[in-house]
């Protein structure tokens, strides 16, 4: 286990750095911190750094940056189109274009011209274009004298109704971001991009060198690179912004940068918050991670083609696994909670300090509290009111929900079905990727059997289930009876309508018209107990922070872009140290060290090619960035905005990264760029690509 290599207490260090960030409030150190592009700490960079970005230096560094909508970053490396990022954030899409016949997740694949590229099935990119702060349009609607439930609804109509209105006005995607849980609302403009193709990718044992054992530790010797072109009017794009490559790379105690699009952090949950994270959301979590690893494993186990449909799934909760095991520790360290609780109370004497931020922002705390006491256990039943991991389900339940959604005036409908969201869901929806039904079938039955187990045979969503019969026959029947693998069988219930989707006799149709009303009245629940109150309550708290430290603190993460600095250096490990950078000559030892077997194997070409290699090349680095999932992919650049390297990791110590950021141990861990040009040239015979990349334009 991951977690076995961190202390079940938190290291003298780790707490010292959180009494610096806790109980001081909310001020943060220098290297701590991913800030929005709007607020770089630039004083404090200046300070220790000696360096002061632009602003047409951020602004071409948020041009250049890439979300992808399937999870990760990444960045434009040149003027067409080009786009790097992990091999393991493009895992799902060279899944999906791969056969029994052509593997692309295990041998690779690279274009050498441009009819070559491959068109990916359902990715969508973006690209920041502006930001403008909305807080107090979204917070004009709330009057005084409104309930909490009415308030929320005032809220959701507004935000609804500015991101239609902006994004008629601009034609960009306009996505209204809550900062600080509420704080601050600010409305983001990308530039979106669907038509994707693979340029380039190596084979997973030389990308994810290592495999699930290495995962999430330091030294890593990975070539986790995967490159895309994104194409526009089918010709590539010509983009303005893209990052110069650097073929030296990052060099130790150098000042570095990265810029993405980390997914999330809870570094400003309440301790309330906190201890219903460790005692309900992580184990229910882990518990349906667990469950789901060991059917995939059984499925796998029944041929080769099964193994290949399983794996990338396999990966994915393999890696969330090991990431959730390292931070429910965390929570469970009682050093950590009693620090922050410490902090919270301080926190709350000085806030009733004075009487007009006592008036203002006291007994937000409680009103936490109380609703977390009070719902608990409900909450935790009504995870189970949904049919969990199963991909026909989630299509079927979407399609019943659209149709009357639609229906409705857009202020009125379910979170992710207003009119600026229906593009992107019907993109998601309609995706021509294959669904294997075998596959399916094993999804849908851990999803049945979580439910039924959790429920209890009395309750109406497993009596609905109940009547299906045994799961496993159930599934395997229902995957094999619908048509809904075929998009454009979908395509056709959704133009239909209503009428269309009421008339269906297609089974999971069928099984969704039945548990829709309970997931819908699910969602209703969710939001009059507890959303309506987190709000309010959230946005006071931040309002307190607000008005005690100004916005000398970063907001938690939310798959929205930002910026983190730190330098490039080892740290103290297993009472040694562990070094700033590896070696191809620390890649070959390691291979040869498992005798070139299972995770350490290392693919033929690295043999046949060793001696065209330059051994000292570096492979991976560290530096003390402060990054959390939703990074991999993410550029690291120098002061000159050069690329340097390839965010795709981080070490052991950073899980609890989710919580808590202690810059002695914390490390980010990328791909070094001089490994990436070494490897296109000599490995791969991709000299045009790694031309494109390092020529000057």
């Amino acid at each position: 286990m991951a977690s076995g290599h961190r202390s079940k207490k938190l290291t003298y260090l780790s707490c010292l750095a959180l009494g610096m960030i806790f109980l001081a409030g909310s001020s943060s150190r220098a290297e701590e911190g991913m800030w929005t592009f709007d607020n770089l700490p630039s004083e404090a960079l200046s300070k220790k750094y000696n360096f002061t970005p632009a602003q047409e230096w951020l602004d071409h560094l948020q041009a250049s940056s890439v979300r992808f909508m399937d999870g990760g970053s990444g960045s434009f490396v040149s003027p067409f189109g080009l786009v790097v990022t992990n091999h393991h954030v493009a895992i799902g899409q060279l899944q999906k274009m791969s056969t029994a016949k052509k593997d692309y997740v295990k041998d690779g694949f690279y274009a050498k011209e441009p009819k070559d590229e491959i068109k990916c099935p359902d990715l969508e990119l973006n690209v920041l274009v502006s930001t403008q702060d909305v807080t107090a349009k979204v917070l004009a609607v709330v009057k005084k004298g409104m309930s909490e439930e009415a308030a929320l609804k005032a809220r959701k109509a507004e935000r609804a109704r500015l991101e239609k209105e902006a994004k008629q006005k601009t034609g960009l995607q306009s996505d209204i971001v809550s900062l600080y849980h509420g704080g601050e609302y600010w409305m983001y403009a990308y530039k979106k991009y669907t038509d994707v193709r693979l340029v380039m990718a190596p084979e997973r044992q030389a990308a994810f060198f290592g495999g699930d054992s290495d995962n999430f530790t330091y030294p890593r010797y990975d070539l986790d690179m995967a490159f895309f072109r994104v194409y526009e009017n089918d010709k590539p794009l010509r983009n303005e912004h893209h990052l110069k490559w650097s073929t030296n790379g990052a060099a130790r105690g150098e000042l570095v940068f990265v810029t993405g699009h980390p997914g999330k952090t809870d570094r400003l949950f309440t301790v309330a918050q906190l201890a219903f994270q460790r005692d309900i959301v992580f184990p229910l979590t882990l518990g349906f991670i667990d469950r789901t690893i060991a059917a995939l494993h059984e499925y796998a186990k029944l041929g080769t083609e099964p193994k290949r449909r399983a794996l990338t799934r396999i990966f994915g909760f393999s890696n969330a696994k090991k990431a959730y095991d390292g931070m429910f520790l965390s929570l469970n360290d009682e050093q950590f909670m009693e620090l922050r609780s410490k902090a919270e109370k301080e926190f709350r004497i000085k806030i009733a300090s004075k009487p007009e931020w006592k008036k203002a922002y006291a007994g937000a705390w409680e009103r936490i509290e109380n609703v977390l006491k009070k719902h608990g256990t409900e909450i935790r039943r009504r995870v189970y009111l949904r049919i969990l991991g199963s991909n026909l389900a989630n299509k079927a339940i979407t399609i019943v929900k659209l149709v009357h959604e639609v229906k409705k005036s857009d202020a009125d409908r379910l979170d992710g079905y207003h009119d600026s969201e229906l593009e992107r869901l019907k993109f998601r929806l309609f995706s021509p990727a294959p669904i294997y039904p075998d596959l399916e079938a094993v999804n849908l039955e851990t999803g049945f059997r979580l439910s039924l187990d959790k429920l209890g045979k009395n309750d109406s969503f497993a009596k609905i289930l109940l009547e299906l019969g045994d799961p496993k026959a159930a599934s395997e029947k229902l995957t094999k009876a619908t048509k809904l693998g075929d998009p454009e069988f979908r395509k056709k219930l959704v133009e239909g309508g209503v009428a269309a989707v009421e008339k269906s006799d297609d089974p999971m149709i069928v099984l969704a018209r039945k548990i829709v009303p309970i997931i819908v009245e699910n969602e209703k629940w969710q939001k009059k107990h507890i959303e309506s109150v987190f709000t309010p309550a959230n946005e006071r708290i931040a309002k307190a922070r607000f008005a005690i430290h100004g916005k000398n603190a970063y907001p938690d993460a939310t798959f929205s872009l930002r910026i983190t600095f730190g330098t490039v250096r080892g740290y103290p490990m297993n009472g040694t140290r562990a070094p700033f950078q590896t070696t191809l000559y620390g890649l070959y030892d390691r291979a040869l060290g498992f005798e070139n077997q299972g995770d350490w194997l290392l693919p033929e070409r690295f043999w046949q090619r060793k001696n065209k290699l330059k051994l000292s090349t570096p492979v991976n680095f560290v530096s003390d960035c402060d990054i959390i999932g939703g990074n991999s992919g993410s550029p690291v650049l120098n002061t000159k905005g050069e690329f340097v390297g390839l965010v795709f990791d981080g070490n052991i110590e950073s899980l609890a990264g989710r919580f808590f950021f202690d810059q002695s141990v914390n490390r980010t861990v990328s791909v070094h760029s001089s490994y990436i040009i070494e490897a296109l040239r000599k490995l791969y015979d991709a000299n045009d690509l790694a031309d494109e990349i390092v020529t000057p334009n």
